[in-house]
């Protein structure tokens, strides 16, 4: 791994040793689990990713757990129950069962007041596993901090292996923050630091993830794994083309459209493709007639706070007769909107990997997107799109304006794109993910045989 820039210090650290992604190849052959204990408590994968609190964690844990159940490691996934009246489990795919847990009020509450309903989450999930006859579940796989303290719980009493992925991170989201956004609380970077030193494996998404676990965590190398996140490449593929697209979404087929599409909220600074395309209106007037910028998804997280803040900034920039909002879809649908643009833009302030990014290159479109997180490795600059140092409307509405100057330039990055997203299978890191487990699984029985377990 090459060296990379500490987003907390802004200076150039050496890379930490890490293994190969994956386990060492010793670990091959060992026995996978039979049986998983999936945990996500504050986000449920059956939500519509884009509204709330679902995003990519969402889609990840659904198409993980699928294909996991589809090479014989069968998976049932915990999370909080949200609505009264829900059945306590749900077959989301032969071999994944969803398991909604009675933890707190149904409604009102945020992500922030999770932490007090940890305790009840953890014995509701004890009360799951008492019914069952021991060594039910060989590894608990949590996700997310606020998952992995229950996780660190189970896996103890369960005398299990313990398999933990971030997702994000409270420093490295903190050392990121868009103008507005509130900070990470101490708290939760007490509690990552913790999980980090319980967990037998980490799952990172990308080197950069893996070396920042342990330069800010203290993680030891030995222990973590680079697993890079997959796309259905089924229901994410070129199909039959943009203005086909365009026509089912009602959009003009000869314009330039650059789209958003994610939650809305600070960290995903979708007020940056605005501003960069009333940028390019005050350039040119004449694009006015010919431009069209969809932003779609929900608000989320601190833009709950003003869930109307970007319309009436579209508003106070003159350029509301051209964005268009549309509520989060489902993903059939949102590989039509990728299918429809002429290249999607994401400039967040922070992404583990950026898994929109390359649902979008898999249909064939290129991505204008920030150089932060694991976004350089989900686009190749030049090649599948464009990636843009910080977060200057100008810098992004320079980039755009190649698209606009240069017609055929969504089709040749789009080609591109399309082959580089080939790489990024669901197949494949569940393959490499049951690999973890398995590495997870044999250094835990050493010690458990050695006493240190």
């Amino acid at each position: 791994m090459s060296q990379y820039v500490s987003r907390l210090a802004g200076t150039l650290v050496p890379p930490p040793r890490l293994r190969p992604p994956g386990p060492p190849r010793a670990y091959r052959g060992y026995r996978a689990p039979r049986r998983v204990a999936m945990l996500s408590v504050h986000t449920s994968p059956l939500h519509q990713p884009g509204t709330g609190d679902a995003g990519g964690m969402n889609v990840y844990i659904v198409e993980l757990a699928k294909r996991l159940a589809a090479i014989d490691v069968e998976v049932e996934i915990f999370t909080r129950a949200t609505a009264g009246g829900l059945p306590p489990a749900v077959e989301l795919a032969p071999g994944v069962l969803v398991r909604h847990v009675e933890a707190g009020p149904y409604e009102g509450l945020n992500k922030e007041d999770l932490p007090a309903q940890l305790c009840a989450f953890t014995h509701e999930v004890m009360r799951a596993w008492a019914v069952h006859r021991p060594g039910h579940y060989d590894l608990v796989h949590s996700h997310y901090w606020l998952s992995g303290h229950v996780g660190w719980l189970a896996a103890d009493r369960w005398r299990t292996p313990l398999v933990h992925a971030m997702h994000t991170m409270a420093k490295v989201k903190n050392a990121a923050l868009a103008a507005g956004d509130t900070p990470e609380p101490a708290s939760r970077v007490i509690g990552e630091t913790r999980i980090v030193q319980a967990s037998d494996r980490l799952i990172a998404n990308t080197e950069g993830e893996a070396g920042e676990l342990v330069h800010h965590y203290d993680a030891d190398p030995a222990r973590v794994a680079v697993v890079h996140p997959g796309v259905n490449l089924d229901r994410f593929r070129p199909a039959d083309g943009r203005a086909a697209a365009r026509r089912r979404l009602g959009l003009p087929v000869d314009a330039f459209i650059p789209v958003f599409a994610g939650r809305i909220q600070p960290l995903k600074a979708p007020d940056v493709l605005l501003r960069a395309a009333a940028r390019l209106l005050e350039e040119d007037p004449g694009l006015r007639s010919r431009m069209v910028v969809p932003v779609v998804g929900g608000p989320s997280g601190s833009g709950l706070a003003k869930p109307e803040g970007l319309q009436k900034l579209a508003a106070s920039l003159g350029i509301a007769d051209v964005v268009r909002f549309h509520p989060p879809v489902a993903q059939p649908q949102l590989a039509d909107w990728f299918r429809a643009a002429s290249v999607l833009v994401m400039p967040s302030h922070s992404e583990s990997f950026g898994l929109v990014a390359v649902e979008a290159q898999a249909t064939g479109t290129p991505v204008v997107a920030a150089a932060v997180g694991g976004l350089p490795v989900a686009v190749r600059d030049g090649e599948t799109g464009y990636l843009v140092q910080g977060h200057d409307p100008a810098d992004y509405a320079r980039v755009l304006r190649r698209f606009v100057d240069q017609p055929g330039l969504t089709a040749r990055l789009g080609e591109a794109a399309a082959r580089h997203a080939r790489c990024f299978g669901w197949d494949r890191a569940a393959s490499a993910t049951a690999d973890v487990y398995a590495a997870a699984m044999h250094d835990h029985r050493r010690r458990v045989r050695s006493g240190h377990g």
